[in-house]
């Protein structure tokens, strides 16, 4: 029996193959993404995205990772193109009824079959390494940016603010990072298979009469427009789940964000007794969720329906159309086999597009939305806000300007110096703009103008009424935002004295939700071993003992003067009993007025 290749000489002309389908590839792909991102809206997206990892200056590992899962691609496409004509082989030995060209033909299927497997686990698992790779960086990439110049806070004062962008981060660019593998190396698989398989039908295939005229090569045509016309059909049916797909994450997370709001606020709703309205406002939420997923699950029923009745008649397509030649006895059963292999390959190749079309959509969603997230995170940086400048010895305001977003002024032409060991005592009906000048000297409201001179990065200290806690030990809670090993044992026992919190000493290094344990007076006290143990020169304190009572607000304020008798004080705050502690009252009358005075 002749064999359907000659093996001797195979794996030169398939090395040579290789070669030239990996820099045809290499060079189609590249045209590719370039004309995508420059002329399409997604692909400028995904440049955004990805390019920055593929940097060289960053390093060549990432390039040449997708150079090597390129390499592993197309050499996944010949193996499957010469398990092809070995099966062919098989098949035509068992039609002539030869054994030993029979066995022969097994023992170089089984040869190629496991030089496959082979092939595929390393494949896989330089996907998976260039996957955790890249989403590791792009998550660091995507965090950093929306940490940077306060985006993470003052993001929700642009136009077109985003919802969740801790989903985003976490979720979105996982599936970004995971479909941009998938759909990429897709593309490129189809592509090879489809030529290489086309090439195998083109030789074939035979003619056939068509309304009186005779159609040459007319598997391959049939083929072709079998699945272009299926794939146009399959678009039109899909087109919706972009829109749903995006609407579906939108939805998910606004109820995850109710979910997780009612557990943060769980005691206030408690006293409240309102469960009734919680459940309501979940269960809208929640009914909106399904809604959508209801549209969507038919949506998909039409696709799935309409892509398995085109897979199912691909099954026997290919044997109708060839069974005349083979009764003919122009053809051999392994000719046949091979057909119906190359047909499945070439309607697989050009079905790819039509049966990945939600993971388009939802490719297309994602993009969407950490793109917003960077637009958003771009935008807050820049909204107006003071020129702050670094003056290790002084606080110094010049002509600050500060309106609420409806252009109401709430402070106009502040101007103020204090020296070390001065302290400021900011008083003023509620909504006067005290807590808003505070997050105006911080560069947090963008909502304000003007000049600011006072000691840069850890030099100052802000605390707020309620102290922020973060996950962790109660070391790492009175360390932040410095690292927690930076404490001693006996120095956070002392801090934690000092503040009457020695109750807690014993608890250092509990890992706990802390935020929920402690009181809001002991969260407070927290807060000022925290100003004890950063020693800043100069502090802020937004109504910072509002849940002690008097004579601890007087012992905490003590501490801070007789500790640091240096740091310059800004305080919010109503009771009288703070002006023993001020040297200086600004008082803010509204409409943009205020007035300076001695203690």
């Amino acid at each position: 029996m002749t064999a359907s290749l000659d093996w001797r000489h195979e794996w030169l002309a398939s090395l040579t193959w290789m070669a030239t389908a990996f820099i045809v590839t290499l060079v189609a792909s590249a045209a590719a993404v370039w004309l995508l991102a420059r002329y399409t809206r997604w692909g400028r997206q995904f440049g955004r995205l990805a390019f920055p990892y593929f940097d060289l200056r960053r390093g060549r590992r990432p390039l040449l990772t997708v150079l090597l899962i390129l390499a592993l691609t197309i050499f996944a496409v010949r193996l499957q193109v010469l398990i092809s004509y070995a099966l062919n082989d098989i098949f035509t030995a068992l039609g002539k009824m030869y054994a030993q060209d029979f066995w022969v033909s097994i023992v170089r299927f089984t040869v190629l079959a496991a030089i496959f497997v082979i092939s595929s686990l390393i494949s896989y698992l330089v996907s998976q390494r260039f996957i955790i790779h890249w989403r590791t960086w792009l998550t660091d990439h995507m965090i950093t940016d929306w940490l940077s110049g306060h985006a993470y806070h003052r993001s929700q004062y642009v136009t077109e603010p985003v919802d969740n962008p801790d989903q985003r981060i976490q979720e979105d660019v996982q599936q970004f990072v995971e479909d941009s593998h998938y759909l990429s190396t897709g593309t490129v698989d189809a592509a090879l298979r489809l030529v290489s398989f086309t090439a195998i039908l083109w030789g074939l295939s035979g003619p056939i009469p068509v309304f009186g005229h005779e159609v040459p090569r007319a598997m391959v045509v049939l083929a072709y427009v079998y699945v272009l016309v299926a794939s146009l059909i399959a678009f039109r049916i899909g087109r919706p789940l972009i829109r749903l797909e995006f609407l579906r994450e939108g939805l998910s997370a606004s109820f995850r964000y109710a979910l997780i709001r009612l557990r943060d606020h769980s005691e206030n709703i408690a006293f409240y007794g309102g469960e009734k309205m919680e459940r309501a406002a979940l269960a809208s939420r929640f009914t909106a969720v399904i809604k959508n997923t209801w549209i969507i699950a038919l949506r998909r029923l039409k696709l799935q329906g309409f892509n398995d009745s085109v897979t199912q008649v691909a099954q026997v397509f290919p044997y109708v159309i060839q069974a005349p030649r083979f009764f003919a006895g122009t053809l051999m059963l392994g000719d046949v086999t091979q057909t119906a292999d190359a047909f499945g390959q070439v309607h697989n190749s050009l079905s790819f597009f039509r049966n990945s079309y939600d993971s388009f959509a939802a490719y297309q969603a994602g993009l969407d939305r950490l793109t917003a997230l960077m637009d958003a995170n771009h935008d807050s940086r820049r909204l107006p806000s003071p020129t702050v400048a670094d003056h290790p010895g002084a606080l110094v305001i010049e002509g600050l300007r500060v309106w609420r977003p409806d252009h109401e002024p709430l402070i106009d032409g502040l101007t103020l110096t204090m020296s070390p060991g001065e302290a400021l005592l900011v008083k003023g009906a509620s909504g006067s703009g005290k807590t808003t000048l505070l997050r105006s000297l911080a560069s947090l409201w963008p909502h304000a103008h003007g000049t600011i001179r006072r000691p840069a990065g850890g030099r100052t200290q802000f605390l707020s009424q309620q102290p922020y806690l973060p996950m962790g030990s109660l070391r790492t809670a009175l360390a932040y935002p410095e690292p927690p090993d930076r404490i001693a044992d006996q120095l956070a026992r002392e801090m934690l004295h000092a503040v009457q919190l020695g109750h807690l000493e014993c608890r250092i290094d509990d890992e706990a939700y802390w935020s929920r344990i402690l009181s809001p007076g002991e969260q407070q006290r927290l807060g000022f071993a925290r100003i004890l143990l950063n020693r800043p020169h100069l502090a802020f304190l937004d109504e910072a003992t509002s849940a002690v009572d008097e004579g601890l607000e007087h012992a905490l304020y003590r501490l801070i003067r007789e500790r640091l008798p240096e740091c310059m004080v800004v305080s919010v705050g109503h009771r009288s009993t703070l002006n023993a502690f001020h040297t200086h009252h600004l008082n803010l009358l509204g409409a943009g007025r205020w007035g300076m005075s001695a203690a």
